[in-house]
């Protein structure tokens, strides 16, 4: 166990090394691009294998415990060393984090994305792999910061290189360098906290900080750290209002960079909320929670509205642009649920992240698919006259596309359900010490949300999926088969984790219950 959660977290980097490298004269097939993608395909398949094995040897039984841990001194005078672990809260983004690069990775050897060299692409793809999954599995709070860091440059070539400017003021430059300087300001005042944190209790360990609860740090000294921390943490997630560099990141992104952004970097900040700012500074976070559920439910609404207006016939709205406001609503559920300070609360939260991770990737898949087919993603071209009509041209891709919109939109008996429903049950009881008319005024707005999300989505399937096939109409590409291979684990996973959330919530639950009693079962 310890062996595999170090090759998952050290063989993207690996691999990476090894994509720059020429191939071996046996293994280059029909074209040094094609071998180079393939190898991408081979290492992030090996690291899936490698992250369901580890789910597999996880001792289900005692998920709150820290498991496959790995704990050597790196720098001793300041303390920091390479500590590994996971638990019931880390292991699903491991493995969803796994899983959304394998299929980007499949998906790319066959749609190879049109940029500069297929090398730097697979380099960049398992470096910001390594940089996400060692996020997910470090436990000392400087290799948290190092590794969150590390995903800021592949993602910002990944844009600047291989995206598009389509609907993005400045092209995809401006986006990439949108992107990185929101996040690695944040970071900045991140950091700041975290060596507060680090200096003030004499260590940097995060399971040490999580077990003494805050019993070693002032309340001033919490509430510092909180706000530096969370500042960092709300622009990666992101909060309202820290969120406009992500429009035009996942509009000028590539398929693949939008699929990664949306599934698994959007999560890199809430799951710091959960893992850090919850168990480490409570008094802190006690102090912030309102506001930051405040924020939370300014966004859901914001980003609702902004759909709304994108969606809206005339309004010249991007499809791609659509959905990454949708993730402003999204993720501003992740934050209330967290904001409760409540299990129910926490667990729906963790919840929503892989919801979000499944469904919005999927979304992400099938809105390049249709952008590559049409050559553009604007509403109003897909919506005219001769525009989409999915259903009549592409049945499949229309049933696919309809089917992540409702999953969306939280339609019961699918993934998106449970994760907002449980955030709205912490509301509705938040934590000791929260005021309880003003969650419950949160819950109401929440609920508003789902209302509003459920507006918009449906105006896009109608106007997308719907309408009257052209008759001069050009014949148009259904779903191909390496499609259909790189979505059809997403779908099935939607519609498992909304028929079963035992499946998640069994591994979250006891984690979050000791998170959130201090370290103790």
């Amino acid at each position: 166990m310890q062996f595999l959660l170090a090759l998952i977290v050290v063989g993207p980097l690996i691999g990476a090394v090894a994509a720059l490298l020429p191939a071996p004269p046996g293994l280059r097939g029909k074209s040094p691009d094609q071998a180079v993608l393939r190898h991408g395909v081979t290492v992030t398949g090996a690291i899936l294998v490698a992250a369901i094995v580890l789910a597999l040897g996880f001792d289900h039984d005692h998920p709150s415990r820290i498991q496959a841990t790995t704990d050597v001194s790196w720098i001793a005078a300041l303390d920091i060393r390479i500590h590994l672990g996971i638990d019931g809260i880390s292991l699903p983004l491991l493995v969803l984090t796994a899983l959304l690069t394998f299929l980007c990775a499949l998906y790319s050897y066959f749609k190879q994305p049109k940029g500069a060299s297929p090398k730097a692409f697979v380099a960049l793809l398992l470096l910001l792999e390594s940089g996400t999954l060692a996020t997910f599995a470090v436990l000392d709070l400087i290799l948290f910061f190092l590794a969150f860091e590390m995903v800021l440059i592949p993602m910002y070539f990944l844009i600047a290189r291989w995206g598009g400017s389509e609907g993005v003021t400045g092209g995809r430059q401006a986006a990439a360098w949108k992107f990185i300087l929101y996040t690695l300001l944040g970071s900045v005042v991140m950091l700041l906290g975290l060596l507060l944190i680090g200096l003030r209790a004499g260590t940097f360990d995060m399971v040490a900080l999580a077990t003494d609860n805050g019993r070693g740090l002032s309340t001033s000294v919490q509430v510092i750290a909180v706000l530096t921390i969370g500042l960092g943490l709300a622009v990666k997630t992101p909060m309202w209002p820290l969120h406009s560099w992500l429009p035009d990141a996942h509009t000028a992104a590539p398929t693949v960079g939008s699929v990664l952004l949306a599934g698994v970097l959007l999560k890199m900040g809430t799951y710091g909320f959960v893992r850090i700012v919850l168990p480490i500074a409570p008094d802190g976070m006690r102090t912030f929670a309102p506001y930051l559920a405040a924020f939370a439910v300014v966004g859901i609404i914001y980003g609702s509205l902004a759909c709304l207006a994108l969606a809206k016939q005339g309004a010249g709205g991007d499809l791609k642009r659509l959905i990454a406001y949708s993730s402003v609503g999204h993720m501003g559920f992740v934050l209330l649920g967290i904001a409760t300070m409540t299990p129910n609360g926490v667990n729906g939260a963790l919840f929503a992240n892989i919801a979000h991770g499944l469904i919005t990737g999927l979304l992400f898949f099938l809105v390049g698919a249709v952008k590559d087919r049409y050559g553009t993603a604007d509403l109003d071209t897909l919506a005219g006259a001769t525009g989409a009509a999915l259903y009549g041209r592409a049945p499949r891709l229309g049933g696919l596309l309809a089917f992540a919109v409702v999953a969306s939109l939280g339609l019961p008996g699918l993934a998106g359900f449970w994760g907002e429903m449980l955030a709205m049950f912490g509301a509705f009881d938040p934590a000791d010490g929260l005021s309880r008319p003003a969650f419950l005024t949160f819950m109401v707005i929440a609920g508003l949300g789902t209302l509003l999300t459920a507006a918009y989505l449906l105006i896009v399937v109608r106007r997308v999926c719907m309408g009257v096939k052209p008759q001069e109409a050009s014949h148009l590409a259904d779903v191909q088969t390496y499609e259909f291979a790189a979505w059809t684990p997403l779908v099935a996973l939607t519609v498992l984790a909304g028929l079963w959330p035992a499946v998640l919530l069994g591994l979250t639950d006891p984690a979050v219950q000791q998170l959130l009693a201090g370290g103790k079962s």
